[in-house]
């Protein structure tokens, strides 16, 4: 088990790299359309940064209000109130503020910058279905993500998709207008060298949105794994996050909050389709790996 965090841990770094990387190959072909040089880089950079800030500083208020979330007491939720203070006190950390979400398909998320900003959110189909074990269970998973700073790591990627999407938008309206082709046209420059390499950046930009998707969701699903074990680790019985996991594959409740944006965030991947199981394009573009292969896992620890 231990080995298999630590892989975790390896293979969120080499994504996260990648994904900077190819932000900037994509900042530079973007320069290099306009002709511009560098220059197309430095505004993308800033701009991405601006987002990072932002997003860092104030993303978990808006991930909060997006999924209409209201905030409880102990006097309100005092099950739940005392299985998050008892692991947060196992795990070291500062006890994270608690919300409901009102939705009856079991799920649950955490936020927060870090530690000491951290909130966990489950709705109330979640506190309805689930035991104290089970509920236990997908507590510890949560708190597992706090512990991470996994709301850092997922800003980083999604703040560098976004903008990457916004990059190559941009260069798709400024070719239907016109504005690259008549300037590239009109270039005593152009030749050969500059069609072909044109055509490469043109094509990084269209392959640009799609690769950066296939990033957010391997990092999105290899971090759900080390959770599920970490979170295991702190509940020290496996059997009720695995317990909790069976529950919600089975919940043919659709989640009517959920939206692109904040479907890494959950517990498990929220559909809208009314049903078992995922929409056709939902599993293509699921955030979460399979929950039988999560529940395979946590049986073997």
């Amino acid at each position: 088990m231990h080995e298999q965090i630590a892989a975790n841990k390896r293979t969120s770094v080499l994504l996260v790299v990648g994904a900077f990387v190819f932000f900037g190959l994509v900042g530079m072909a973007l320069g290099y359309v306009f002709g511009t040089g560098v220059t197309g880089l430095v505004v993308a950079l800033v701009v991405a940064t601006v987002l990072s800030v932002s997003s860092y500083l104030y993303g978990d208020r808006l991930v909060l209000a997006s999924s209409r979330a209201r905030e409880v007491t102990a006097q309100d939720e005092p099950r739940l109130h005392n299985l998050v203070e008892g692991l947060a006190i196992a795990a070291g950390i500062p006890k994270p503020r608690i919300y409901v979400v009102p939705e009856q398909a079991p799920n649950a998320f955490a936020t927060g910058r870090d530690p000491e900003h951290a909130s966990i959110a489950v709705t109330q189909g979640l506190l309805a279905t689930m035991n104290r074990v089970e509920l236990e269970g997908v507590i510890g998973h949560e708190l597992a993500h706090v512990l991470d700073r996994d709301m850092l790591l997922g800003t980083i990627v999604a703040t560098l998709v976004g903008a990457v999407v916004l990059m190559s938008e941009f260069l798709m309206r400024s070719w239907l207008w016109g504005g690259i082709g008549g300037r590239r046209g009109n270039d005593s420059n152009g030749g050969p060298a500059t069609l072909i390499l044109f055509g490469i950046g043109f094509a990084l930009m269209v392959i640009a949105p799609i690769a950066g998707e296939i990033i957010k969701r391997a990092v999105s699903r290899n971090r759900e794994f080390l959770a599920d074990a970490q979170g295991a680790m702190l509940t020290r019985y496996p059997p009720g996050l695995a317990a909790a996991l069976r529950k919600i594959a089975a919940s043919p409740t659709a989640m009517h909050s959920a939206n692109n944006a904040t479907a890494h965030l959950w517990l498990s991947q929220p559909s809208r389709i009314e049903g078992e199981k995922l929409g056709p394009l939902e599993k293509i573009f699921a955030t979460h790996p399979p929950i039988a292969e999560r529940i395979k896992r946590l049986e073997e620890m």
